[in-house]
C-alpha cells in the first residue's frame, strides 16, 4: 500500500530527499585582445555594458548598432548623468593652421594627450599667421601685418645668421654626418629666434582625448572672449558630430566621432561670471612694497583657507601680481572676506557646472612662476600639475638678451652675436613688438615675453619634472627654470635631495648634443 501523501507533497513514511550539491561552473578561460575600428560612441557604450551584462566584449560591440548606442546615451549620459560614459570614447582630432594662442587655450586640460608643432625642430618662417576680426573691426589690420611681418622677417634673418655664426664656432665631429650637423645647428638657432615668433603664428595640435575632455574643451572654448576660439569650439564640436576623415584603404562606410556625446554643449558660463566678479575684488586689495619678477619662487605654506582665496584672486588679478604678492595681503584678511571670496567663487555656479580648477587646493608643493611663454608651453605639458594661468600680457617684461645669448649659443658665439649687432637687432624687435601687443592686439605678443603661472604638484612630479627639464638635451630656457626650482624645493625641504637627479644647466653644454 502506498502512503497518501500529506498537504505537502511528502507522505508520512516517504525518506527526506538527499540534498542536491550543485557542480562548481567550469572555469571560464581567461582572453586579453584589442579592439580597432570600433567607432568612439559603440565603444563606449560596449564598456559600460560590462556594469548590466555577463557579454564578452566582443559580443557587445556586435550586438551594438549606432543607434542602440545614441538611445543608451541618451538615457544613461544626459538623463542619469553617468558621466563616465564618455571618458571611454577616445577621439583622435586633427587642429590644424590654428594661432598659437589658440593652442594654449586648446591643450590647458589636465587630462589631455597630443602633440603640436614643434618652434625647436621647424622653420615657422614660412608658417604664416592668423589675423583676429578684433584688429579688422577696429580698423587696425594694415597694422597688425606691418608689425607681424616685422617680427617674421627678423625671426627668419635672426635664424639664418645664428646658424651661420654657429657654424663658426662648434666645429663637426668626424663622426656626425653633415647634413645632421647642420640640422642640429639650425636648431640650436631656433632656440633662440623662437622669441620673436608672436602668439599669431600658425601651428598645428593633434590630440587623443576622451569625449569628457572634448566636450570640456568645446564648451570653455565657447566662452571665451577671442571669436577665433569661439569658433575653434563650434569646429571642435562639428568634427565630432560629421562623418570623420578615413585617411587607410578598406575604412569602414561612415564613422562619426562622437555624434551624441557632444551634441548638447553649450559655452560654459560659469566660469567667465566667477572670474569677472573675482577681479572686481582683487581690484580693491595693494600689495605695498616692490614685487620683483622673479622666474622661479616656491610658495610658503598656507592655511587652506589662504590657499583658496590666494588662488581664485591670482587667476583673476587684472594688475597680472605674483601669487606670493597677493598671498601676503590675503594672510591679513579678516577670516569673514576670505570667506566671502570663496563664495562669490561659486555664486554663479549652476547645477551641471564643476568646480573651477582654482578650487583644486591642498598640493604640498606651489611654484610661482613668471617665464618666458616659449618656457611655459614646454613646462605647459605636465599634466600632473595643477596649472593656473594669468592672461598674457606685454607688462611683464622679457628675459634680458644678453642671457638668451649666452645660454643658448655658448659664451663665444654670444660674445660674437653680440658685436656684430644681432642682440640689439633681438632686443629692438621685442620692444616693438611688446608696445604693439598692448596698442593693437596680444596675437602681436612675442614668445620671449613672460607669462605668470602657479603650478601646484606632489613630490613626485617635482623631482620627475627637476631630472627631464633639467637634462642637457632640452631648451636652455626651461632648463634654468628647472634648476631653480630644484633649489628652491631642496633649500626648504633638503631631505628631499635623494628623489632628485638633475643635471645643472650653468656647466657647459654641447651644443651639438639633441
Amino acid at each position: 500500500m502506498v502512503d497518501e501523501p500529506t498537504r505537502n507533497g511528502a507522505g508520512p513514511s516517504q525518506p527526506a530527499a538527499p540534498t542536491v550539491v550543485p557542480s562548481a561552473p567550469p572555469s571560464a578561460s581567461r582572453r586579453v585582445y584589442a579592439l580597432v575600428g570600433v567607432p568612439p560612441e559603440i565603444q563606449a557604450y560596449a564598456m559600460a555594458k560590462y556594469s548590466r551584462s555577463a557579454q564578452s566584449m566582443l559580443d557587445s560591440v556586435r550586438e551594438i548598432s549606432a543607434q542602440k548606442a545614441e538611445q543608451f546615451l541618451n538615457t544613461f549620459y544626459f538623463q542619469y548623468g553617468h558621466r563616465s560614459i564618455a571618458d571611454m570614447a577616445h577621439l583622435v582630432l586633427a587642429v590644424e593652421n590654428v594661432s598659437i594662442l589658440a593652442a594654449i587655450h586648446l591643450v590647458d586640460e589636465p587630462l589631455w594627450d597630443g602633440q603640436e608643432r614643434s618652434t625647436r625642430y621647424q622653420d615657422f618662417s614660412a608658417s604664416g599667421y592668423y589675423v583676429p576680426p578684433e584688429v579688422r573691426q577696429a580698423g587696425q589690420e594694415a597694422l597688425f601685418h606691418a608689425e607681424a611681418g616685422a617680427l617674421f622677417g627678423a625671426y627668419e634673418r635672426l635664424a639664418e645668421r645664428l646658424a651661420a655664426l654657429l657654424a663658426r664656432f662648434v666645429a663637426r665631429p668626424d663622426d656626425m654626418d653633415e647634413r645632421q650637423y647642420r640640422r642640429t645647428l639650425r636648431a640650436r638657432a631656433f632656440d633662440v629666434a623662437r622669441g620673436l615668433l608672436p602668439l599669431a603664428t600658425h601651428t598645428s595640435v593633434g590630440q587623443i582625448v576622451s569625449a569628457r575632455v572634448a566636450e570640456r574643451q568645446i564648451s570653455r572654448l565657447l566662452a571665451e572672449p577671442w571669436q577665433e576660439l569661439q569658433e575653434l569650439g563650434a569646429e571642435l564640436r562639428q568634427a565630432c558630430l560629421a562623418p570623420a576623415e578615413q585617411p587607410l584603404a578598406g575604412a569602414a562606410p561612415e564613422v562619426r566621432a562622437a555624434p551624441t556625446l557632444v551634441k548638447y554643449t553649450q559655452p560654459s558660463q560659469y566660469p567667465r561670471a566667477a572670474y569677472a566678479a573675482l577681479a572686481e575684488v582683487a581690484r580693491t586689495l595693494e600689495t605695498p612694497g616692490d614685487d620683483p619678477d622673479t622666474a622661479v619662487r616656491l610658495v610658503p605654506p598656507q592655511r587652506l583657507l589662504d590657499e583658496l582665496a590666494t588662488t581664485l584672486l591670482y587667476r583673476a588679478d587684472p594688475l597680472g601680481r605674483s601669487y606670493t604678492a597677493l598671498a601676503r595681503v590675503v594672510e591679513a584678511l579678516p577670516a569673514e572676506r576670505k570667506q566671502a571670496i570663496l563664495a562669490g567663487s561659486v555664486a554663479a555656479r549652476g547645477p551641471h557646472d564643476e568646480l573651477l580648477r582654482e578650487h583644486r587646493c591642498g598640493y604640498p608643493i606651489q611654484l610661482d612662476l613668471c617665464l618666458d611663454i616659449g618656457a611655459f608651453r614646454d613646462l605647459h605639458r605636465h599634466r600632473r600639475c595643477v596649472q593656473v594661468i594669468q592672461p598674457f600680457t606685454a607688462r611683464h617684461g622679457f628675459q634680458e638678451p644678453e642671457e638668451v645669448f649666452r645660454l643658448g649659443l655658448g659664451e663665444a658665439a654670444a660674445e660674437a652675436a653680440r658685436a656684430e649687432g644681432l642682440v640689439g637687432e633681438y632686443r629692438a624687435a621685442l620692444e616693438r613688438a611688446g608696445q604693439a601687443a598692448e596698442r593693437v592686439s596680444v596675437y602681436l605678443l612675442p614668445l620671449a615675453y613672460r607669462v605668470r603661472a602657479l603650478f601646484k604638484m606632489d613630490v613626485a612630479e617635482a623631482a620627475y619634472i627637476s631630472e627631464l627639464r633639467t637634462a642637457p638635451a632640452g631648451h636652455f630656457s626651461y632648463r634654468h627654470a628647472a634648476w631653480t626650482l630644484v633649489q628652491e624645493l631642496l633649500r626648504a625641504e633638503p631631505h628631499l635631495a635623494p628623489l632628485v637627479h638633475a643635471t645643472n644647466p650653468t656647466e657647459t653644454v654641447d651644443l651639438l648634443r639633441r
